[in-house]
């Protein structure tokens, strides 16, 4: 009798124990507890300061004083209808289409010529890869003091001292508003080049061969093969290039802050730059907010533009 209490009494443990143990085999299996970490700080550090930039934007808060009150879209009217915020946009567009187009053209050509030199066996091609990365590697604020010396507006300068070299010059890269929006363009060029060259690259490598070998076979020359099996498989690679590289010319700001500065006056004043101007040096917490939104609006309009263009849906 005692044997047979104790057995009723372990059965339902029994159950219990291995109704747990599934509970947990699924529990691990599937993918929610491993994602509420990065779900947690993507909450924390994303989703929390998105929706307070937004509350930002719709109410009238500065920095120096302690009232605050709500001003519905007030900060957005405001900016559409400012000549500055005006301007500030078409000095973007030019800084940012100038950039897109340069970064991913000679990123592209980068990866070629490398991908070239490496499948060909030819020397230097790690060094070429090394010296890009370099670019990369440094943070932009030391990129916009290294250019910022080297374009010093005297025989100082290691660009004029070269130019006087040869009887021209001393050129005003920074004084000069269209020269100022150049030199940012050509130092942030300089630096961007490298992540589409490391995306391009990496691109290339997944192509397989046999496509190439079998565009060779029906008599397709360089450019046929570049056109037509190149550049459709690096269609995916080339569309998260562009949609990166857009959002890094838009939110520009240390290398244009450590090298003009916004200046000439603001001949080189970019959104970042604005937002900052705004929300830290004007202390108008509410206004810079609203730059903030109407920028991150700029990049997901883009985004959509891009996949639009592409074509990609099926393919990412």
């Amino acid at each position: 009798m005692i044997r047979v209490a104790t057995a009723g009494e372990d059965g339902p443990a029994a159950a219990g124990v291995e109704r747990a143990r599934g509970l947990l085999r699924r529990l691990v299996d599937h993918p929610l507890p491993w994602l509420l970490p990065t779900l947690a700080a993507l909450a924390v550090f994303q989703l929390y300061p998105l929706f307070e930039a937004v509350r930002l934007s719709l109410t009238d808060e500065v920095l120096t004083a302690t009232g605050t009150e709500f001003v519905g879209l007030q900060n957005y009217v405001d900016l559409f209808t400012s000549i500055g915020f005006r301007r500030m946009v078409v000095v973007t567009a030019v800084f940012a289409v100038s950039s897109i187009v340069l970064h991913t053209l000679f990123g592209l050509i980068l990866a070629l010529a490398i991908d070239y030199g490496v499948r060909r066996g030819l020397r230097g091609h790690l060094t070429t890869r090394v010296s890009v990365l370099l670019a990369w590697i440094v943070p932009g604020i030391i990129i916009g003091l290294i250019w910022k010396v080297m374009l010093v507006e005297s025989q100082l300068g290691a660009i004029n001292y070269l130019l006087g070299q040869v009887g021209v010059g001393p050129v005003p890269f920074r004084s000069n508003p269209a020269l100022a929006l150049v030199s940012t363009i050509v130092a942030g060029t300089w630096r961007g080049t490298a992540f589409a060259m490391i995306m391009i690259y990496g691109g290339l490598q997944r192509i397989p061969q046999r496509l190439y070998e079998a565009a060779r076979v029906d008599g397709a020359g360089r450019w046929a093969r570049f056109r037509h099996v190149t550049v459709p498989q690096l269609k995916p690679v080339l569309f998260v290039t562009v949609v990166l590289v857009t959002i890094y010319a838009l939110n520009t700001f240390d290398l244009i802050f450590a090298l003009t500065n916004g200046g000439p006056g603001r001949a080189t004043e970019v959104f970042a730059l604005f937002m900052y101007r705004k929300a830290f040096s004007e202390y108008a917490l509410g206004e810079g907010a609203a730059v903030a939104v109407v920028l991150l609006g700029v990049n997901l309009l883009l985004t959509a533009v891009y996949l639009y263009a592409f074509d990609i849906g099926d393919e990412i």
